[in-house]
């Protein structure tokens, strides 16, 4: 098998995922996953379309993940495992969809509006 590449994002957090056969091992900008998210919880987010499929020990991983804060770039990095293993074998969409794992989440934060303190917040009103 060769190379199959996919694009997570979540956020401002862009993940390039790169899945080969091999014995399970996660790389992510070349430092392990349990070196780059000391974090439990991102780690089990990042394995979670793995870990349904049953397929963790089965495929070695090469995430390239830029821009965003740890919790999006995990999320970024689930996104594109599950697309990477849809284009490996189609069956496994329905499985994955179910949990949620292919859809993109929209949501990024609102631009800050002119003459605001932020995006909604408003200065104080004074009436005199």
């Amino acid at each position: 098998m060769e190379v199959v590449n996919a694009i997570g994002r979540r956020k401002a957090a862009v993940a390039r995922v790169y899945v080969s056969e091999g014995t399970g091992v996660i790389t992510i900008n070349k430092r392990g996953l349990d070196n780059y998210f000391p974090s439990s919880i991102l780690q089990f987010v990042v394995k979670q379309p793995l870990s349904k499929l049953d397929v963790t020990e089965k495929y070695d991983i090469r995430i390239n993940l830029d821009g965003g804060g740890f919790k999006g770039q995990a999320e970024a990095a689930r996104l594109g495992i599950s697309r990477a293993l849809i284009k490996i074998n189609p069956e496994d969409k329905p499985a994955l969809r179910a949990e949620g794992f292919v859809t993109r989440d929209p949501r990024v934060v609102e631009r800050k509006k002119p003459g605001r303190p932020k995006a909604r917040k408003r200065f104080q009103f004074s009436k005199r």
